[in-house]
C-alpha cells in the first residue's frame, strides 16, 4: 500500500484531462491529500492547497504523486527533478508512467540515501497466466466507452458505491493507474502483454460464490486504433453479465486522432456486446453513462432523456445524477434483456 497522505503534481499542465490521476485521487481520496503541485504556469487547479515540497512534508505528506500523463509515457526532466525535490524534502514517489522511476539512477539513489520508496504502480504481476475463457462464478460488469479518458473510471467507482449502498457486496477492481492509486490494488492492464490481458483479468476478477458484483474498470475503446487490443482482452476475460456504455457528448474526434470521429452510441454497444458474448453469451447492456460536464443542467437533462428513448435504457451522468435507474436495472432485469439493442 503506497503512503498517504499525498502531494499530488500537476506541473505546467494546460488540460485537464492530462491530470486525470491527479484528479481522480482528489475526487475520490479527498481526505488522504494535503494539497497539489503546480508550476506558475498551471491554470489547473484540483481546490487544493497550494504547496511546494517542504511545505508538504511538514504538512504530513508522505507520497508525492506524479498524477499526470506525459508524452509518451516517459518521465522527463522535469518530472525528474520534481521526484528529486520531493525525496531531498522526504516524501516517497508514486507515478504511474510507462518510464518506470526504479528506472532512473538519480531517483534509485537518493529514495535509497533517505530510506525512501519508489512505487511504480503500473508494474502487473509478474506470474500472469493467459486467459482461457472458461465460465467462472460470479457476477461482473464492465464499463466500455466510445473513447479513451472518458469517465469509465468514474463510472465505475459510482456503481460499486451504489451497490455496496444498497447492502449488495461490491468490489470495485481497477485496471488502470488512477483507478489502482485510489483503491490501492489492481492490475494496469495496458503494461500487460498482449497473450496475457484476458487472464489479468481472470485474476483481477476471480470466481466468487458470495452474489456480489465485481465493477471492472474498462480502458481505451473497441474503436481506437491505438489502444483497442486492450479493449477485447478486457472484455474476454471479465466475462461480464453486464455492460454500461460511457462517452462525453460533443467531443470533435478520438482522443489524439484529430479527423477521426468518435463512434455512435447504439454501434458501439453493439459491437462491445459482440465481442463480449465470446466468453459470455448472455451478457446484457444495463446502461448509458454521460460526462455532461460541459453542458448546462437541463441540456444535460434532456440529453439523457433522448438517450435513454434511442436506446431503450436508462442514461445519466454518475456525477451529477447518480446512478440509481442502472443499479435498478440492474439489479431487477432478466439476464436475456437487453442482450441486443438492434431493435432501437
Amino acid at each position: 500500500m503506497i503512503p498517504g497522505p499525498f502531494l499530488l503534481y500537476l506541473g505546467n499542465k494546460t488540460d485537464p484531462a492530462d491530470v486525470k490521476t491527479s484528479r481522480g485521487l482528489a475526487e475520490f481520496r479527498r481526505e488522504d491529500c494535503v494539497g497539489e503541485y503546480r508550476d506558475d504556469g498551471c491554470p489547473l487547479t484540483l481546490g487544493l492547497p497550494r504547496m511546494g515540497m517542504a511545505e508538504a512534508a511538514a504538512a504530513g505528506a508522505r507520497t508525492l504523486v506524479l498524477g499526470i500523463a506525459s508524452a509518451g509515457g516517459r518521465l522527463g526532466p522535469e518530472l525528474v527533478a520534481a521526484a528529486s525535490a520531493a525525496l531531498e524534502a522526504g516524501m516517497n514517489i508514486a507515478a504511474g508512467m510507462h518510464e518506470r522511476l526504479r528506472n532512473e539512477p538519480r531517483l534509485v539513489a537518493l529514495a535509497a540515501e533517505k530510506g525512501l520508496r519508489l512505487f511504480d504502480v503500473r508494474d502487473p504481476p509478474p506470474d500472469l497466466a493467459v486467459g482461457k475463457g472458461y465460465p467462472r462464478p460470479g457476477r461482473r460488469l464492465l464499463t466500455v466507452g466510445t473513447d479513451c479518458s472518458i469517465g469509465k473510471m468514474y463510472t465505475t467507482i459510482a456503481l460499486a458505491r451504489a451497490l455496496r449502498a444498497r447492502g449488495v457486496a461490491a468490489d470495485f477492481r481497477a485496471t488502470g493507474q488512477t483507478g489502482i492509486l485510489i483503491a490501492g490494488k489492481g492490475i494496469a492492464v495496458d503494461a500487460v502483454v498482449a497473450d496475457f490481458i484476458s487472464g489479468a483479468i481472470e485474476r483481477l476478477a476471480p470466481a466468487r460464490d458470495d452474489d456480489g458484483w465485481d465493477l471492472i474498470e474498462g480502458q481505451g475503446s473497441l474503436f481506437h486504433p491505438s489502444f483497442a487490443g486492450v479493449s477485447l482482452g478486457l472484455l474476454h476475460g471479465a466475462q461480464p453479465e453486464a455492460l454500461v456504455l460511457c462517452d462525453e457528448p460533443g467531443r470533435p474526434h478520438m482522443r489524439g486522432i484529430p479527423g477521426r470521429p468518435v463512434p455512435g452510441l447504439a454501434e458501439t454497444l453493439e459491437r462491445n456486446l459482440e465481442a463480449a458474448r465470446s466468453t459470455s453469451p448472455d451478457v446484457r447492456a444495463v446502461g448509458v453513462c454521460l460526462n455532461t460536464s460541459k453542458l448546462e443542467r437541463r441540456e444535460a437533462l434532456r440529453l439523457c432523456a433522448r438517450t435513454e428513448d434511442e436506446l431503450g435504457l436508462p442514461c445519466t451522468d454518475p456525477i451529477a445524477f447518480g446512478v440509481e435507474a442502472i443499479i435498478d436495472n440492474l439489479l431487477c432485469a432478466e439476464p436475456s434483456a437487453h442482450a441486443t439493442i438492434a431493435s432501437h
